[in-house]
Protein backbone atom coordinates (compact mmCIF):
# COMPACT_ATOMS: atom_id res chain seq x y z
CA UNK A 1 0.00 0.00 0.00
CA UNK A 2 1.47 3.96 -1.15
CA UNK A 3 1.63 4.94 2.44
CA UNK A 4 0.59 8.59 0.89
CA UNK A 5 -2.85 7.03 -0.37
CA UNK A 6 -4.24 7.92 2.88
CA UNK A 7 -3.34 11.42 2.84
CA UNK A 8 -5.82 11.69 -0.42
CA UNK A 9 -8.72 13.52 2.04
CA UNK A 10 -11.19 14.57 -0.56
CA UNK A 11 -13.95 12.11 -0.20
CA UNK A 12 -13.72 12.28 3.19
CA UNK A 13 -15.61 14.22 5.62
CA UNK A 14 -12.73 16.63 6.34
CA UNK A 15 -12.01 16.81 2.30
CA UNK A 16 -15.45 18.12 2.19
CA UNK A 17 -15.05 20.61 5.18
CA UNK A 18 -11.35 21.54 3.64
CA UNK A 19 -13.10 22.56 0.45
CA UNK A 20 -15.68 24.89 1.72
CA UNK A 21 -13.80 26.50 4.47
CA UNK A 22 -10.30 26.66 3.68
CA UNK A 23 -9.32 30.14 3.71
CA UNK A 24 -12.89 31.17 5.18
CA UNK A 25 -13.99 29.20 8.71
CA UNK A 26 -9.82 27.68 8.43
CA UNK A 27 -6.75 29.12 7.81
CA UNK A 28 -8.64 33.26 7.39
CA UNK A 29 -6.55 35.86 6.99
CA UNK A 30 -6.73 39.12 8.82
CA UNK A 31 -4.83 41.79 7.66
CA UNK A 32 -3.92 45.30 8.56
CA UNK A 33 -2.81 46.27 12.51
CA UNK A 34 -3.26 44.00 15.54
CA UNK A 35 -6.19 46.03 17.07
CA UNK A 36 -9.67 45.38 17.60
CA UNK A 37 -10.36 46.25 14.43
CA UNK A 38 -8.61 44.35 11.57
CA UNK A 39 -9.46 43.47 7.54
CA UNK A 40 -10.97 40.53 6.57
CA UNK A 41 -12.09 39.93 2.94
CA UNK A 42 -11.99 43.24 2.72
CA UNK A 43 -14.36 44.00 5.25
CA UNK A 44 -13.83 45.93 8.71
CA UNK A 45 -14.81 43.09 11.15
CA UNK A 46 -14.16 43.41 15.06
CA UNK A 47 -12.13 40.38 16.28
CA UNK A 48 -12.56 38.46 19.11
CA UNK A 49 -10.23 35.75 18.62
CA UNK A 50 -6.44 36.86 19.12
CA UNK A 51 -4.74 36.36 22.33
CA UNK A 52 -3.21 39.70 22.64
CA UNK A 53 -4.70 40.31 26.72
CA UNK A 54 -2.78 43.13 27.62
CA UNK A 55 -2.80 44.72 24.50
CA UNK A 56 0.65 44.51 24.01
CA UNK A 57 1.09 43.31 20.64
CA UNK A 58 0.41 46.84 18.41
CA UNK A 59 1.55 48.81 21.78
CA UNK A 60 4.29 51.92 20.55
CA UNK A 61 6.91 50.96 23.32
CA UNK A 62 6.83 47.38 22.28
CA UNK A 63 6.72 48.27 18.25
CA UNK A 64 9.98 50.77 18.99
CA UNK A 65 11.79 48.31 21.30
CA UNK A 66 10.98 45.49 18.20
CA UNK A 67 12.34 47.63 15.39
CA UNK A 68 15.62 49.22 17.24
CA UNK A 69 16.65 45.82 18.16
CA UNK A 70 16.30 44.23 14.56
CA UNK A 71 17.67 47.45 13.21
CA UNK A 72 20.81 47.18 15.74
CA UNK A 73 21.40 43.38 16.03
CA UNK A 74 19.26 41.92 12.43
CA UNK A 75 17.26 38.85 12.81
CA UNK A 76 20.37 36.23 13.16
CA UNK A 77 21.90 37.48 16.39
CA UNK A 78 22.74 35.27 17.88
CA UNK A 79 23.57 32.51 15.56
CA UNK A 80 23.99 28.72 16.98
CA UNK A 81 22.34 26.99 19.79
CA UNK A 82 22.74 28.26 23.39
CA UNK A 83 24.98 26.06 24.60
CA UNK A 84 27.20 26.19 21.83
CA UNK A 85 27.42 30.33 20.49
CA UNK A 86 24.01 31.55 21.31
CA UNK A 87 24.02 32.83 24.52
CA UNK A 88 23.73 36.52 25.33
CA UNK A 89 23.67 38.68 29.14
CA UNK A 90 20.48 39.72 27.27
CA UNK A 91 18.78 36.31 27.58
CA UNK A 92 20.04 35.60 31.08
CA UNK A 93 18.81 38.79 31.66
CA UNK A 94 15.27 38.29 30.83
CA UNK A 95 15.64 34.78 32.31
CA UNK A 96 15.80 35.95 35.48
CA UNK A 97 13.74 39.15 35.56
CA UNK A 98 11.15 36.02 34.53
CA UNK A 99 12.07 34.14 37.51
CA UNK A 100 11.94 36.90 40.08
CA UNK A 101 8.45 37.97 38.71
CA UNK A 102 7.20 34.80 39.18
CA UNK A 103 9.04 33.76 42.45
CA UNK A 104 11.24 31.27 41.20
CA UNK A 105 15.05 30.97 41.67
CA UNK A 106 15.90 30.26 38.05
CA UNK A 107 14.45 30.64 34.73
CA UNK A 108 15.14 29.35 31.45
CA UNK A 109 14.25 30.74 27.97
CA UNK A 110 12.52 28.67 24.90
CA UNK A 111 12.41 29.24 21.42
CA UNK A 112 8.44 27.63 21.62
CA UNK A 113 5.76 27.44 24.12
CA UNK A 114 4.59 23.98 22.29
CA UNK A 115 7.91 22.86 21.98
CA UNK A 116 8.83 23.89 25.20
CA UNK A 117 6.34 22.22 27.16
CA UNK A 118 7.17 18.81 25.01
CA UNK A 119 10.94 18.93 25.74
CA UNK A 120 10.28 19.23 29.42
CA UNK A 121 8.27 16.14 30.07
CA UNK A 122 10.72 14.12 28.20
CA UNK A 123 13.94 16.07 29.88
CA UNK A 124 12.40 16.08 33.42
CA UNK A 125 11.24 12.21 33.13
CA UNK A 126 12.79 8.37 32.86
CA UNK A 127 10.72 5.31 31.94
CA UNK A 128 10.82 4.47 35.53
CA UNK A 129 9.57 7.83 36.31
CA UNK A 130 5.18 8.19 36.10
CA UNK A 131 3.27 11.23 34.96
CA UNK A 132 -0.29 12.24 36.34
CA UNK A 133 -2.24 14.79 33.84
CA UNK A 134 -5.34 16.38 33.79
CA UNK A 135 -7.61 14.44 30.80
CA UNK A 136 -7.88 18.49 29.26
CA UNK A 137 -4.72 19.21 28.91
CA UNK A 138 -3.39 20.96 26.34
CA UNK A 139 -2.43 18.96 23.40
CA UNK A 140 1.94 20.00 23.69
CA UNK A 141 1.32 18.21 26.82
CA UNK A 142 -0.61 14.87 25.04
CA UNK A 143 2.24 15.13 22.93
CA UNK A 144 5.06 14.72 25.59
CA UNK A 145 2.84 12.65 27.74
CA UNK A 146 2.65 10.37 24.28
CA UNK A 147 7.04 10.79 24.16
CA UNK A 148 7.23 9.66 27.74
CA UNK A 149 8.42 5.64 27.66
CA UNK A 150 6.87 4.97 31.56
CA UNK A 151 3.86 4.70 32.64
CA UNK A 152 1.42 7.46 32.66
CA UNK A 153 -2.29 8.07 34.05
CA UNK A 154 -4.93 10.54 34.00
CA UNK A 155 -7.57 12.11 35.99
CA UNK A 156 -10.69 13.46 35.20
CA UNK A 157 -10.56 17.02 34.67
CA UNK A 158 -10.09 19.23 37.85
CA UNK A 159 -11.65 16.11 40.12
CA UNK A 160 -9.31 15.76 42.99
CA UNK A 161 -11.03 12.64 44.04
CA UNK A 162 -9.23 11.18 40.60
CA UNK A 163 -6.46 12.60 40.90
CA UNK A 164 -6.28 11.20 44.63
CA UNK A 165 -7.41 7.85 42.77
CA UNK A 166 -4.68 7.90 40.26
CA UNK A 167 -1.70 9.14 42.53
CA UNK A 168 -2.57 6.16 44.12
CA UNK A 169 -1.79 4.03 41.63
CA UNK A 170 1.00 6.10 40.91
CA UNK A 171 2.94 5.52 43.77
CA UNK A 172 2.40 1.91 43.74
CA UNK A 173 3.49 2.04 40.38
CA UNK A 174 6.66 4.46 41.63
CA UNK A 175 7.78 2.23 44.10
CA UNK A 176 8.44 -0.90 41.77
CA UNK A 177 10.56 1.39 39.79
CA UNK A 178 12.14 3.08 41.94
CA UNK A 179 10.87 6.38 39.95
CA UNK A 180 8.83 9.76 40.71
CA UNK A 181 5.59 11.18 40.08
CA UNK A 182 5.33 14.29 37.73
CA UNK A 183 1.48 16.21 38.38
CA UNK A 184 0.76 18.34 35.35
CA UNK A 185 -2.27 20.78 34.78
CA UNK A 186 -2.89 24.00 33.41
CA UNK A 187 -3.03 26.92 35.24
CA UNK A 188 -5.68 28.29 33.02
CA UNK A 189 -7.06 25.77 30.55
CA UNK A 190 -7.15 27.70 27.56
CA UNK A 191 -10.57 26.07 25.39
CA UNK A 192 -13.10 27.10 28.08
CA UNK A 193 -11.44 29.73 30.56
CA UNK A 194 -11.37 27.48 33.78
CA UNK A 195 -8.85 27.28 36.33
CA UNK A 196 -6.83 24.82 37.29
CA UNK A 197 -7.73 23.21 41.06
CA UNK A 198 -3.95 24.38 42.22
CA UNK A 199 -5.10 24.57 45.39
CA UNK A 200 -6.64 21.53 45.64
CA UNK A 201 -3.36 19.63 43.91
CA UNK A 202 -0.99 21.22 46.07
CA UNK A 203 -3.10 20.03 49.20
CA UNK A 204 -2.29 16.56 47.61
CA UNK A 205 1.39 17.26 48.72
CA UNK A 206 1.08 16.32 52.28
CA UNK A 207 0.04 13.04 51.70
CA UNK A 208 2.14 12.08 48.39
CA UNK A 209 5.42 12.41 47.13
CA UNK A 210 5.03 13.97 43.51
CA UNK A 211 6.44 16.85 41.43
CA UNK A 212 4.32 19.50 39.69
CA UNK A 213 4.12 20.89 36.34
CA UNK A 214 1.86 23.69 35.68
CA UNK A 215 1.06 25.53 31.97
CA UNK A 216 0.29 29.04 32.54
CA UNK A 217 0.45 30.04 29.10
CA UNK A 218 -2.92 31.92 30.22
CA UNK A 219 -2.82 33.12 33.11
CA UNK A 220 0.84 34.21 33.11
CA UNK A 221 0.09 38.53 32.73
CA UNK A 222 -3.69 38.17 33.41
CA UNK A 223 -4.20 35.96 36.90
CA UNK A 224 -2.79 37.09 40.03
CA UNK A 225 -2.43 40.38 42.00
CA UNK A 226 0.40 41.22 40.10
CA UNK A 227 -0.40 39.21 36.93
CA UNK A 228 2.76 36.02 37.71
CA UNK A 229 -0.24 33.53 37.21
CA UNK A 230 -2.65 31.22 38.50
CA UNK A 231 -0.17 29.88 41.17
CA UNK A 232 -0.20 33.77 42.49
CA UNK A 233 -3.90 33.67 41.97
CA UNK A 234 -4.25 30.76 44.50
CA UNK A 235 -1.32 31.52 47.11
CA UNK A 236 -0.06 28.75 45.83
CA UNK A 237 3.27 29.53 43.42
CA UNK A 238 5.69 28.46 46.27
CA UNK A 239 4.62 25.04 45.84
CA UNK A 240 4.60 24.51 42.14
CA UNK A 241 7.32 22.69 41.04
CA UNK A 242 7.91 24.10 37.46
CA UNK A 243 6.58 26.84 36.11
CA UNK A 244 6.34 27.37 32.49
CA UNK A 245 4.59 30.12 30.24
CA UNK A 246 4.66 31.18 26.31
CA UNK A 247 4.89 34.31 25.70
CA UNK A 248 2.58 33.72 22.91
CA UNK A 249 -0.78 35.37 24.72
CA UNK A 250 -0.07 38.39 27.42
CA UNK A 251 3.62 38.85 25.82
CA UNK A 252 2.44 39.00 22.78
CA UNK A 253 5.00 38.08 21.06
CA UNK A 254 7.55 34.26 20.39
CA UNK A 255 9.27 32.05 23.10
CA UNK A 256 8.31 30.44 26.46
CA UNK A 257 10.06 30.29 29.57
CA UNK A 258 10.22 27.45 32.71
CA UNK A 259 11.12 28.77 36.08
CA UNK A 260 12.17 26.50 39.31
CA UNK A 261 14.82 25.95 41.50
CA UNK A 262 18.39 26.55 40.46
CA UNK A 263 19.49 23.34 40.35
CA UNK A 264 16.31 21.95 38.07
CA UNK A 265 17.09 24.73 35.47
CA UNK A 266 20.86 23.59 35.05
CA UNK A 267 19.69 20.18 34.47
CA UNK A 268 17.05 21.88 32.13
CA UNK A 269 19.61 23.72 30.08
CA UNK A 270 21.69 20.33 29.79
CA UNK A 271 18.85 18.34 28.56
CA UNK A 272 16.10 19.82 26.85
CA UNK A 273 16.19 18.39 23.44
CA UNK A 274 14.32 21.39 21.81
CA UNK A 275 17.38 23.71 22.99
CA UNK A 276 20.30 21.93 22.66
CA UNK A 277 19.73 21.38 19.46
CA UNK A 278 18.06 24.72 17.99
CA UNK A 279 19.05 28.01 17.47
CA UNK A 280 18.93 30.33 19.81
CA UNK A 281 15.84 33.12 19.87
CA UNK A 282 16.99 35.92 18.13
CA UNK A 283 17.87 39.14 19.67
CA UNK A 284 14.66 41.28 18.83
CA UNK A 285 12.58 38.57 20.48
CA UNK A 286 14.91 38.73 23.53
CA UNK A 287 14.98 42.47 24.18
CA UNK A 288 11.09 43.11 23.06
CA UNK A 289 10.44 40.63 25.40
CA UNK A 290 12.08 42.82 28.31
CA UNK A 291 10.31 45.74 26.93
CA UNK A 292 6.83 43.60 26.93
CA UNK A 293 7.83 42.11 30.73
CA UNK A 294 8.87 45.56 32.01
CA UNK A 295 5.07 47.07 31.07
CA UNK A 296 3.18 43.55 32.17
CA UNK A 297 4.95 44.67 35.81
CA UNK A 298 4.98 48.51 35.85
CA UNK A 299 1.84 49.27 34.28
CA UNK A 300 -1.07 47.00 35.85
CA UNK A 301 -3.73 49.52 34.14
CA UNK A 302 -3.40 47.37 31.25
CA UNK A 303 -4.27 44.08 33.30
CA UNK A 304 -7.29 46.28 35.02
CA UNK A 305 -8.49 47.75 31.84
CA UNK A 306 -8.81 43.70 30.33
CA UNK A 307 -10.93 43.09 33.40
CA UNK A 308 -12.79 45.63 32.30
CA UNK A 309 -14.15 44.12 29.36
CA UNK A 310 -14.44 40.83 30.42
CA UNK A 311 -16.86 41.43 33.48
CA UNK A 312 -18.74 44.05 31.28
CA UNK A 313 -18.77 41.16 28.87
CA UNK A 314 -19.34 37.95 30.55
CA UNK A 315 -21.96 39.97 32.73
CA UNK A 316 -23.70 40.97 30.59
CA UNK A 317 -23.83 38.03 28.31
CA UNK A 318 -24.82 36.13 31.47
CA UNK A 319 -27.71 38.90 32.00
CA UNK A 320 -28.91 37.70 28.18
CA UNK A 321 -29.27 33.96 29.53
CA UNK A 322 -26.28 32.99 27.46
CA UNK A 323 -24.51 29.87 29.03
CA UNK A 324 -20.38 30.48 29.89
CA UNK A 325 -19.88 27.52 31.38
CA UNK A 326 -17.22 27.40 33.85
CA UNK A 327 -14.71 30.30 32.85
CA UNK A 328 -12.95 32.19 35.85
CA UNK A 329 -10.61 33.92 33.35
CA UNK A 330 -10.68 36.09 30.36
CA UNK A 331 -11.29 33.39 27.86
CA UNK A 332 -14.91 33.46 27.12
CA UNK A 333 -16.98 30.38 25.71
CA UNK A 334 -20.18 31.25 24.82
CA UNK A 335 -22.21 27.25 24.29
CA UNK A 336 -25.01 26.88 22.34
CA UNK A 337 -27.22 23.50 20.97
CA UNK A 338 -26.04 22.52 17.47
CA UNK A 339 -24.42 20.72 15.07
CA UNK A 340 -20.89 21.35 12.57
CA UNK A 341 -23.03 22.68 9.74
CA UNK A 342 -25.05 25.07 12.27
CA UNK A 343 -22.13 26.49 13.32
CA UNK A 344 -20.73 26.76 9.73
CA UNK A 345 -24.04 28.75 9.15
CA UNK A 346 -23.64 31.03 12.40
CA UNK A 347 -19.71 32.00 11.50
CA UNK A 348 -20.89 32.75 8.47
CA UNK A 349 -23.31 35.58 9.55
CA UNK A 350 -21.31 36.70 12.48
CA UNK A 351 -17.89 37.20 9.88
CA UNK A 352 -19.78 38.86 6.86
CA UNK A 353 -23.58 40.15 8.35
CA UNK A 354 -22.32 41.45 11.63
CA UNK A 355 -18.62 41.60 10.87
CA UNK A 356 -17.71 40.35 14.27
CA UNK A 357 -14.45 37.95 14.12
CA UNK A 358 -14.56 35.14 16.82
CA UNK A 359 -13.63 31.61 16.52
CA UNK A 360 -15.72 27.84 16.71
CA UNK A 361 -14.93 24.97 18.05
CA UNK A 362 -16.81 21.56 17.80
CA UNK A 363 -16.65 17.93 18.89
CA UNK A 364 -14.16 16.25 19.35
CA UNK A 365 -13.23 19.14 21.55
CA UNK A 366 -16.41 19.96 23.16
CA UNK A 367 -19.30 16.97 23.22
CA UNK A 368 -21.36 16.36 20.57
CA UNK A 369 -24.79 18.25 19.93
CA UNK A 370 -22.48 21.55 21.46
CA UNK A 371 -21.41 24.43 19.55
CA UNK A 372 -18.89 26.64 21.13
CA UNK A 373 -18.39 30.59 20.23
CA UNK A 374 -14.54 31.03 22.31
CA UNK A 375 -14.59 35.01 22.89
CA UNK A 376 -10.67 36.49 23.49
CA UNK A 377 -11.58 40.45 25.11
CA UNK A 378 -8.19 42.16 25.14
CA UNK A 379 -7.50 45.84 27.24
CA UNK A 380 -7.54 47.13 23.90
CA UNK A 381 -11.47 46.50 23.45
CA UNK A 382 -13.95 48.86 24.50
CA UNK A 383 -17.24 49.05 26.34
CA UNK A 384 -18.84 49.64 22.82
CA UNK A 385 -17.55 46.77 21.33
CA UNK A 386 -18.78 44.66 23.90
CA UNK A 387 -22.38 46.16 23.24
CA UNK A 388 -22.15 45.77 19.87
CA UNK A 389 -21.06 42.11 20.39
CA UNK A 390 -23.61 41.08 22.95
CA UNK A 391 -26.16 42.57 20.57
CA UNK A 392 -25.23 40.30 17.86
CA UNK A 393 -24.81 37.12 19.93
CA UNK A 394 -28.74 38.05 20.95
CA UNK A 395 -29.85 37.92 17.43
CA UNK A 396 -27.93 34.68 16.91
CA UNK A 397 -29.31 33.27 19.42
CA UNK A 398 -33.07 34.17 18.24
CA UNK A 399 -32.15 32.70 14.74
CA UNK A 400 -30.56 29.78 15.99
CA UNK A 401 -33.94 29.06 17.62
CA UNK A 402 -36.25 30.06 15.08
CA UNK A 403 -34.45 27.19 12.56
CA UNK A 404 -32.62 30.28 10.90
CA UNK A 405 -29.51 27.73 11.03
CA UNK A 406 -30.68 24.54 10.65
CA UNK A 407 -28.63 22.70 7.69
CA UNK A 408 -27.58 19.54 6.73
CA UNK A 409 -24.28 20.01 4.86
CA UNK A 410 -21.45 22.56 5.87
CA UNK A 411 -22.42 25.70 4.45
CA UNK A 412 -19.82 27.04 1.38
CA UNK A 413 -17.75 30.24 2.63
CA UNK A 414 -18.24 31.79 -0.54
Amino acid sequence: MDLFKKLQIGDTDLGKYQKVGHGYYTFPKLEGEINPIMKFQGNDVLVWSLNNYLGLANHPEVRKADADAAAKYGMAYPMGARMMSGQTVFHEELEQKLADFVGKERGYLLNYGYQGIVSIIDAVLNRNDVIVYDSDSHASILDGCRLHMGKRFVYKHNDMSSLEKQLQHATKFAETTGGGILVITEGVFGMEGDLGNLKGITDLKDRFDFRLLVDDAHGFGTMGKTGAGTGEHFGVQDKVDLYFSTFAKSMAGIGAFVAAETYVIDYLQYTMRSQIFAKSLPMPMVIGALKRLELLKTKPELREKLWNVVNTLQNGLKAKGFDLGVSESPVTPVFFNGNVAMVTNIMKDLRSNYKIFCSAVIYPVIPKGKIMLRIIPTADHTIEHVERTIKAFSEVAEKLANGIYTADEVTAAN
